[in-house]
């Protein structure tokens, strides 16, 4: 009885203890680091998840409704974000710093814009993977941007027959207000050679042109800012 005791006792201490369940965030977190190689900063009890700009990429914060006029200027790998009303757009790092003196030089200067950037030393909420975001229609931009022309370019992680991530863009409730990928990035892949580049206006590579993208970005941006005016009884006859 005793030696059947203590081989009992040995084999109960070779079961490893039952795994807890890994934490959202947790997997988010794995997700960036592992699948993308992309730094994030830990969330904290009630904050959410952040990625750290300006190493891999800085972003373009724009309103959704002018964000959508640009995305044809990218490729079909370019990350793009929503979260309720505002678009982040993704472009390579170190442009951020570019940003003013191409709008100077576009002669959007001297006019407000409704955009702002992060570069380096700034954080970005992480949006939650492709695989955690909701699935709903997206009214398409144009024949050349629409769900049917990117079937043939499938990317990992994303559902639907598409590779792009559909959401309902102007809708400020969407996932309660969390940050998700309208073009989510594609992993094991290089994001640099997607990003919106100033390097683009020599016509080397295939990186979209920076400045095509914030002259959409900027006319968008002044159109939306004189709808709105007018529809001020006292500003429009």
């Amino acid at each position: 009885m005793v030696g059947t005791r203590s081989a009992l006792t040995a084999d109960l201490a070779t079961i490893p203890l039952p795994r807890r369940p890994l934490d959202p965030s947790d997997q988010v977190r794995r997700w960036y680091e592992n699948e993308l190689g992309w730094p994030v900063v830990p969330a904290t009890p009630g904050s959410p998840l952040s990625l750290r700009v300006g190493l891999r990429f800085d972003v373009l914060d724009v309103p959704a409704e002018a964000g959508r006029a640009a995305l044809r200027h990218l490729t079909p790998h370019s990350p793009v974000a929503v979260q309720g009303e505002r678009m982040w757009l993704l472009m390579s790092a170190g442009s951020a710093e570019e940003v003013p003196g191409v709008l100077d030089w576009l002669e959007w200067g001297t006019l407000p814009v409704d955009l702002t950037t992060l570069g380096e030393g700034d954080l970005m909420e992480a949006p939650l993977p492709p695989e955690q975001g909701p699935v709903t229609a997206v009214r398409p931009l144009d024949t050349r941007f629409d769900t049917r022309s990117r079937q043939a370019v499938r990317r990992p992680c994303v559902p639907g027959p598409g590779a792009v991530r559909p959401l309902p863009l102007g809708r400020s409730d969407a996932v309660q207000g969390a940050a998700v990928w309208l073009l989510p990035p594609e992993p094991g892949g290089e994001v640099e050679a997607s990003l919106p580049t100033l390097s683009a206006m020599g016509g080397g590579g295939g990186a979209p042109d920076l400045v095509r993208v914030l002259n959409t970005v900027a006319t968008q941006c002044h159109r939306l800012r004189l709808r709105r005016g007018c529809a001020q009884p006292s500003t429009c006859p």
